[in-house]
């Protein structure tokens, strides 16, 4: 299954904060085992995933599975909780019976509530023992439905933000500019939003690199390709390129080849 052709949500349970996390966490979900078997029955499948840019723990709940980060190749053991970053393309190789329980961040999100910068994250697979107590993962996985485990973890990450709770310069600048631009209609370069926002095209560089961990132009230009991807794919009759600051349907297509590695027909089939 291919994320953004196809509907991979339909296999979990989701919950989207509707507290102070709201602003630094996508969602939390997790695995629906009636899902799962619904849409795959006993079949091995794997999940596509492009990049994002947004930090993503997965707090293992069953079996061992392999994981694709880039060119490189993990089997995750079925006592391993992992983060990733998402800065290239992932692929998760699963079978019927797993388990996993994820919590998905926006960009900076990591670094409001936990305190870590995820610019150092690229391209590796971290051990989540060395970012959230083993205690607690523990307390997690002996918890029986996803609600239960919801509460922890919404629990410790609320408590771990209100300690570090201030007005953060660098994230504050950075989601201006995202907001900005997609205010723009996607059409705005760093040094025309550098204007707007009153600071320097080398302040915006500077700041996304350090939240981010990548510049400006990268992560605003998978933006706009993610955005318009999803609206072609939903509705390819209502679709304009030029909703997303593309010059015409070629310079959209030549974006999602450079996003996805493939090109639209490929992709879609």
């Amino acid at each position: 299954m291919t994320e953004i052709f196809e509907n991979i949500r339909k296999l979990y349970q989701f919950h989207v904060p509707d507290n102070e996390l709201a602003d630094f966490i996508e969602f939390f979900s997790e695995s629906s085992a009636t899902e799962t078997f619904r849409h795959v029955a006993n079949n091995r499948f794997n999940i596509r995933m492009f990049p994002s840019w947004t930090p993503t723990f997965y707090i293992n709940l069953g079996e061992p599975y392999q994981l694709s980060v880039g060119p490189r190749n993990y089997q995750i053991g079925s006592r391993t909780d992992v983060l990733i970053l998402r800065n290239t393309l992932v692929e998760r190789y699963n079978l019927p019976t797993d388990h996993i329980l994820t919590v998905k961040f926006f960009p900076g999100g990591l670094e409001a509530v936990l305190g870590i910068n995820q610019a150092q994250l690229a391209d590796q697979v971290v051990n989540l023992e060395t970012v959230l107590p083993p205690a607690l993962l523990q307390h997690i996985k002996q918890r029986a439905v996803f609600e239960e485990r919801l509460e922890l973890l919404q629990q410790f990450f609320l408590e771990q933000f209100r300690l570090r709770k201030k007005t953060d310069h660098y994230r504050t600048i950075v989601t201006d500019t995202i907001g900005t631009f997609g205010a723009s209609g996607m059409e705005l370069k760093t040094g025309q939003l550098a204007d707007q926002l009153f600071v320097t095209s080398k302040t915006i560089n500077r700041y996304f690199s350090r939240v981010i961990g990548t510049p400006p132009k990268t992560y605003l230009a998978t933006v706009r390709t993610r955005a318009a991807l999803t609206a072609y794919v939903a509705d390819k009759k209502a679709f304009t390129p030029y909703d997303y600051g593309y010059f015409d349907m070629s310079h959209f297509y030549k974006d999602v080849i450079k996003f996805t590695g493939r090109t639209l027909r490929e992709n879609i089939g």
